[in-house]
């Protein structure tokens, strides 16, 4: 950063915007899905209620993975991790009574990513919606599920076809809409340094608009509608030291590397989540003041909308009370702190500065060890990137086993089962007929159908698998007539094959 950089200016280091949250606030998003798409939707409304200013949407594992509620794989995950998705009824039934025109709604999906955006499109126009002031995000992030996650379908080359068409229908249909959010928040879940999450992140974004490139955009027609995702995690100053220097790396990278034009083009728009696996099962109200730093991390980092996890997560899904006080945290630091009311409040903190170059010069330098094997899918395929995360994540283990590095309630600070303080927390019970609820549902659905219509629309698809055309309306196609996730997934299975990793 010059002396003389000011909020909004090149290469916003100090925030995207000149007044920043003097402004407007960052979006209060709550992450939740759970069971049913009825019972969701019931959790919607509770946090619009209570102040949620975006939604944000957890799907459940067969419905990552492109499998419907019955086929046999997904026994026993059927609205566990999120909500079941099947068929356009239940995206339907997830958002009822919830005007998408108004809200913006962010969806953590990504190898089905464009299946979900077809049904939550077709959602939207048959509630009346204009669908060119859709606005939100779809996660779409599929290099890194090959690198942190694993919720994979296709190889990576078919996988980013899918995500480049997604650009570019998106760019025409749904200007609003962000049709990515690239991800380094998994990248840190999965024991990645902040360097690492960094770096790694920004060369799946590298890969991506080379792509899209490559498939005839150009880059100021779609950059400005990229959007990334971080993480907040235990290291207060370094944590905001990474967003700052985040914005300065990703400025430089568009206007030098890919010639934008358009300043939207080199502007760091990103939500973030605090860190999910520094939450522990020991203590869980501790939970609650590590999220409270981490959200104040990222605010004072500038971020544009944010996460605040529950502090029961680490034992189960978060009940409503703790989803509440998770919500309240994010209200307190917005209008009882004061960190709203200065536009850059770290500034100039010599500590600050230092750790923001020393964060962009190291994340410079593994960003170009990725180039020089040909890029990150070449780093996915090799195995690199996923090597140097698990590296860093055995050191980490390996200093909290060895006290070297200091959990609290886990290795340093610990009580007893019967001390005051320990005792166990309301947690989230999942009701165990979900699962043969949501088949009966699928099932009714499909006897409902045209069934031919569907299999013509399924062919059609394959047939534009096949070929090079624009996968998206083909999509919608098919979802507009109830073909399933699972059934759209398998069509375009049969043309670009499976990925297994390490094969």
């Amino acid at each position: 950063m010059t002396d003389d950089e000011r909020p909004g200016e090149f290469s916003y280091t100090r925030g995207i915007y000149p007044d920043m949250y003097r402004g407007r606030l960052w979006t209060m998003r709550q992450y939740a899905g759970f069971g049913s798409a009825e019972e969701s939707n019931a959790r919607y409304h509770y946090l619009i209620s209570q102040g949620t200013t975006g939604l944000s949407v957890a799907f459940d594992l067969p419905t990552q993975m492109g499998l419907d509620a019955d086929h046999p794989m997904a026994a026993g995950e059927v609205g566990r991790a999120g909500v079941a998705i099947s068929s356009l009824v239940d995206v339907e039934r997830l958002f009822d009574g919830i005007p998408l025109e108004r809200v913006s709604t962010s969806m953590t999906i990504n190898s089905t990513a464009a299946i979900l955006l077809a049904f939550y499109v077709l959602a939207a126009r048959r509630q009346g919606a204009d669908l060119r002031k859709l606005s939100g995000t779809v996660q779409n992030d599929v290099l890194k599920e090959y690198i942190a996650r694993g919720t994979y379908i296709f190889p990576p080359r078919p996988a980013m076809r899918i995500v480049t068409d997604m650009f570019a229908w998106a760019g025409r249909e749904i200007p609003e809409w962000n049709p990515i959010s690239i991800s380094g928040y998994h990248i840190r879940e999965a024991g990645s340094t902040a360097v690492q999450e960094l770096a790694f992140t920004f060369a799946n974004a590298i890969a991506y608009i080379d792509a899209a490139i490559a498939a005839g955009l150009a880059v100021d027609d779609f950059a400005p509608r990229l959007s990334f995702f971080f993480n907040a995690h235990n290291n207060f100053l370094e944590e905001i030291a990474k967003f700052r220097a985040a914005r300065r790396l990703y400025a430089t990278l568009m206007r030098d590397r890919f010639g934008a034009l358009n300043p939207r083009s080199c502007m760091l728009r990103f939500h973030t989540q605090t860190a999910g696996s520094s939450l522990t099962a020991q203590q869980p109200d501790v939970n609650i003041v590590r999220t409270a730093l981490q959200a104040l991390a990222a605010v004072l980092g500038g971020t544009q909308s944010l996460h605040t996890n529950s502090r029961d997560e680490a034992l189960s899904l978060p009940t409503e009370e703790s989803a509440r006080i998770a919500l309240r945290t994010q209200q307190i630091i917005a209008y009882e702190t004061g960190v709203t009311n200065t536009v850059d409040p770290v500034a100039g903190g010599e500590h600050i500065e230092a750790l923001t170059a020393r964060i962009e010069g190291e994340a410079k330098e593994l960003i170009a060890k990725v180039d020089a094997m040909g890029g990150a899918v070449a780093a996915i395929e090799n195995g690199y990137i996923r090597s140097q995360i698990q590296d860093s994540a055995f050191d980490y283990q390996r200093q909290v086993e060895s006290g070297e590095r200091i959990i609290v309630g886990v290795n340093r600070f610990q009580m007893g089962t019967g001390e005051p303080g320990q005792a166990a927390i309301p947690t989230f019970r999942l009701d165990s007929r979900i699962e043969q609820g949501q088949i009966d549902r699928l099932r009714e659905v499909r006897a409902g159908r045209d069934k031919s219509a569907v299999e013509d629309r399924l062919q059609r698809l394959k047939n534009t698998a096949h070929g090079s055309s624009n996968l998206m309306p083909a999509i919608l196609d098919a979802a507009e007539h109830y073909a399933t996730v699972g059934e759209i997934s398998d069509a375009m299975r049969s043309i670009f094959g499976e990925y297994r990793d390490g094969a």
